[in-house]
């Protein structure tokens, strides 16, 4: 597959690959497992995810990245290498990835990124901050001199940015997402119930019946886990009502941050705003009700775009394929530039 161009949405939860020409081929857990006793990697991907909670004492299931940036680079690497190579093949001619990132990255984990993607087999690669990819995977014309607006709740971040004229307006990312939302059904049923219940187990309960706004009609759902008074196996029941109460906090970290960044915007570009709305992507923004909470919030339509999930990937795909139209305001690659053929 010469000439190959992939756009990758590298996230803290999962990974997005969309190939030119193909769309999105490929979508699995950033997890990998490996045996800590000789370093060999066990599992990648759904494979692995399955192992976290349930490997023995030399088998770790980790996820090598946190908050949105790498916290293990060795491991993001081979996971990189792993689905590159899934989707490629045994590829003689490298491909050109282009990454994104959170709008907020630092010059050494942009740096971390950039050097991953090569590392994984890249022949060049290129970094676009997460809230542009998925404007534009949004359908959103960025070019025109009109705002808008964008919130990505992603797994490990969320980056919001204001958009005019192919540029950042003003643009806002926090540590605060869909693993914040999982944490928060973990503690609660642990404070509420006395009861432990695993990531994977949250996860399924804030998907399944998960709410941050109230639902006309209250789902409930049996959950497993260990008792922290007798240390036995318990069933409980959660409603779709305790995890609004659970995701109050995290949900209102979020409304804080998108105020704040309408309250540093232009008052021309508010206008737009408001006639527009504000366009919500990521997995987090799946959650039920939060787009009305958005919208009772700040008092302006909030919309979740179509297949919010995969819009920053087909965006980071779109923009590969566009890169003579993508300004290196927005399109960079590692600071200094560096480049391998």
């Amino acid at each position: 597959m010469p000439g190959n161009d992939i756009g990758l949405d590298l996230g803290t939860a999962t990974i997005l690959i969309y190939v030119k020409g193909k769309g999105i081929v490929l979508k699995e857990p950033s997890v990998i497992a490996y045996d800590k006793d000789n370093d060999e990697i066990v599992a990648i991907g759904t494979e692995a995810r399955k192992m976290l909670g349930r490997t023995p004492e030399n088998i770790v299931a980790v996820r090598p990245l946190r908050d949105g940036v790498i916290s293990n680079f060795d491991l993001t690497a081979q996971m990189l290498k792993h689905f590159i190579k899934k989707i490629c093949g045994g590829y003689f001619f490298k491909p050109r990835i282009m990454i994104c990132v959170p709008a907020m990255i630092t010059e050494v984990e942009e740096r971390a990124v950039y050097d991953a993607a090569i590392e994984a087999g890249a022949r060049r690669a290129y970094l676009i901050e997460e809230p542009i990819a998925a404007a534009i995977g949004a359908g959103i014309d960025i070019s025109a001199p009109r705002g808008s607006m964008i919130v990505d709740i992603g797994g490990g971040t969320t980056d919001i940015a204001v958009l005019s004229l192919k540029d950042s307006v003003v643009s806002k990312s926090l540590k605060v997402a869909g693993d914040k939302f999982d944490e928060a059904i973990i503690k609660y049923v642990r404070r509420k119930y006395s009861v432990l219940i695993g990531e994977r187990t949250a996860e399924e309960v804030k998907i399944r019946i998960g709410c941050v706004y109230p639902r006309e009609e209250e789902l409930s759902m049996a959950v497993k886990g260990r008792c922290l008074v007798t240390g036995l196996p318990k069933m409980i029941e959660i409603t779709s009502e305790e995890t609004r109460e659970a995701f109050h906090e995290v949900s209102t970290s979020v409304l804080d941050a998108i105020h704040s960044v309408l309250e540093s915007t232009p008052p021309e570009l508010i206008g737009d705003i408001a006639e527009s709305g504000i366009i919500l992507t990521g997995g987090g923004s799946c959650i039920y009700g939060m787009d009305k909470l958005v919208s009772k919030h700040t008092g302006i339509p909030a919309h979740l775009a179509d297949d919010p999930v995969t819009c920053v990937a087909r965006g980071t795909g779109a923009a590969l394929e566009n890169l003579d139209k993508i300004p290196d305001g927005l399109l960079y690659i590692a600071k200094n530039k560096r480049e391998q053929s």
